[in-house]
């Protein structure tokens, strides 16, 4: 592999891959093999103004470290069909906003868009875990939860381009609020802040006296973090498994209703949460054969954790760029 030295491998075209999350913001140099040569990740400003300035910020320093084509935005949110217009995004602060253009306009790149969770989905495909599925699911659970569904080989986007919305999906009537205006939405019992909300419910209980999450969150309620609830439970901490146990029963409910639309035969879990699977796999896969119509008399679909981790959506970002670049170029022809 090159030094950062602004050269790339031979015959290997570099584009950047952002993924842009409710919480953070990676951006990555990727090659045409799906390998990622150079990361930056930072917190997700809270403004459309901060959040363009940021991802200014770091494709400039990417690029003064390597020679890049294009760039790729994985973006939490509903886009337009055609990708070119971010209209409504639950986490993130753009509405109605054309971002492409105006980040190819700041950068002087050709800069291209898609759905976090697609990004997540198409990477998973061509380099990672949801190759070799038929009919496959890429659940992307992070902040909130992202999908991405691969039909016949295809990211399937709905008549109106925000196709799957499987993270809104009420299953608590009058549940716990969400950002997107709704109450009682799937992510908001299966997802990093989910764990966080269900940790502190749990610990107001007074039944998990001896979690150190218990001491943490009453002399920094704000220390709490999904990162931190899972490095928690890693160690064996009762309230951290209590809470990922009570993720894994929403995942398996949630999983089992898809699954009577969908009929997948490939589940992928990717995301923050999704990259430690390890943690509530197994429950997960006992909970979602129980839930699903039918259970003992139809085929169940494999569920896999990501091979490719937390970087899924950048890697998938920088390949949109790359095929969105080559798309370019035999037009212009």
């Amino acid at each position: 592999m090159s030094a950062r030295d602004g050269s790339s491998p031979a015959g290997d075209e570099l584009t950047i891959g952002i993924d842009i999350g409710g919480t953070s913001v990676r951006a990555s140099v990727v090659d045409a093999q799906g390998r990622q040569l150079d990361t930056l990740r930072t917190a997700t400003p809270p403004t459309a103004e901060s959040l363009e300035h940021c991802l200014h910020r770091l494709v400039t320093e990417l690029r003064d470290r390597w020679a890049v084509s294009a760039v790729g935005l994985a973006i939490a949110g509903f886009l337009t069909p055609d990708r070119q217009m971010v209209r409504f995004a639950p986490h993130l602060a753009w509405r109605e906003a054309r971002v492409p253009e105006i980040m190819t306009e700041r950068l002087g790149l050709p800069v291209f868009a898609e759905h976090d969770a697609n990004s997540a989905a198409i990477a998973e495909l061509h380099f990672g875990a949801a190759a070799g599925g038929h009919n496959t699911l890429v659940l992307s659970i992070g902040t909130g939860i992202g999908a991405g569904m691969i039909m016949d080989g295809r990211i399937y986007r709905g008549s109106f381009g925000v196709a799957p919305e499987f993270g809104h999906l009420t299953v608590v009537p009058d549940g716990r609020p969400c950002s997107c205006g709704k109450r009682g939405c799937w992510e908001r019992y299966c997802s990093g802040t989910a764990l966080v909300d269900t940790v502190l419910e749990l610990l107001a209980s007074h039944d998990y006296p001896r979690s150190v999450l218990a001491a943490e969150s009453e002399s920094d309620p704000g220390s709490l973090t999904g990162r931190r609830v899972a490095a928690a439970a890693a160690d064996g901490d009762p309230a951290a498994l209590a809470a990922y146990e009570d993720l894994a029963r929403w995942l398996g409910y949630g999983l089992g209703m898809i699954a009577d639309v969908f009929d997948p035969d490939l589940i992928v879990l990717a995301g923050g949460v999704g990259a430690a699977s390890s943690l509530f796999l197994d429950d997960a896969r006992e909970h979602y054969a129980a839930a699903i119509t039918g259970s003992g008399h139809r085929h169940l679909a494999r569920i896999r954790g990501t091979q490719l981790g937390e970087a899924a959506g950048s890697i998938g970002a920088a390949e949109v760029a790359r095929r969105g670049l080559s798309m370019q170029v035999v037009g212009s022809q």
